[in-house]
């Protein structure tokens, strides 16, 4: 796993890609992994926050995440309990209205299955967003019909909407989901790190 993880850290298949955004940026893997870890969180790709700390969720939406899954920043960043491997390593930049780019299609296509073909079983893995549902559960459904068959794939899967700011309309209109999913994660992130 150390040569797969260094590989990975030297990635700069995107290097002309990021330098031609908005942001006209660097390549810089951003991931958390250790032997022992308990629970994967598999999101979509690092922001600008997260390029800059080099640190994943370093940014409201990882606060959000916290939040949803109870559990402190210590626990979170502890990677001897929590990986987080998106589905892109790093930030994909602006475009020029400042919209977030999707994650580049070949960062997966180079990296996910061989990723996971080396990768133990966890316990417990958050699929965080479309781009990770899609490639996980191998679904073409839209984010919120996949959260809302979350009963399909827990205990060991389950899938969230993105925590970002931009989702709070639709979690105001599926009280569900903090009363009925988030309930039952909290209670077997807590099975799981025991």
């Amino acid at each position: 796993m150390t040569d797969l993880f260094d590989e990975i850290s030297a990635c700069r298949l995107c290097a002309e890609r990021f330098a031609a955004t908005a942001t006209a940026h660097a390549p810089r893997p951003v991931f958390q992994y250790a032997p022992g870890a308990r629970i994967l969180i598999v999101g979509q790709a690092p922001g600008l926050r997260v390029h800059e700390s080099g640190r994943p969720f370093t940014d409201p939406s990882g606060d959000r995440l916290r939040d949803w899954m109870g559990i402190t920043p210590e626990v979170f960043y502890d990677a001897q309990r929590v990986a987080i491997l998106p589905m892109a390593f790093c930030f994909p930049g602006y475009n020029a209205g400042g919209a977030d780019l999707p994650p580049p299609p070949i960062c997966a296509r180079t990296w996910r299955a061989r990723l996971m073909a080396e990768l133990p079983d966890f316990p417990l893995t958050l699929l965080v967003g479309g781009f990770a549902q899609k490639w996980h559960l191998a679904t073409k459904a839209p984010v919120a019909e996949t959260v809302a068959r979350w009963r399909d794939t827990a205990p060991q899967v389950f899938p969230l909407p993105h925590p970002s700011w931009r989702n709070t309309a639709w979690l105001k209109k599926n009280p569900w989901f903090a009363a009925e999913l988030l309930p039952v994660l909290r209670a077997r992130i807590e099975e799981v790190l025991r």
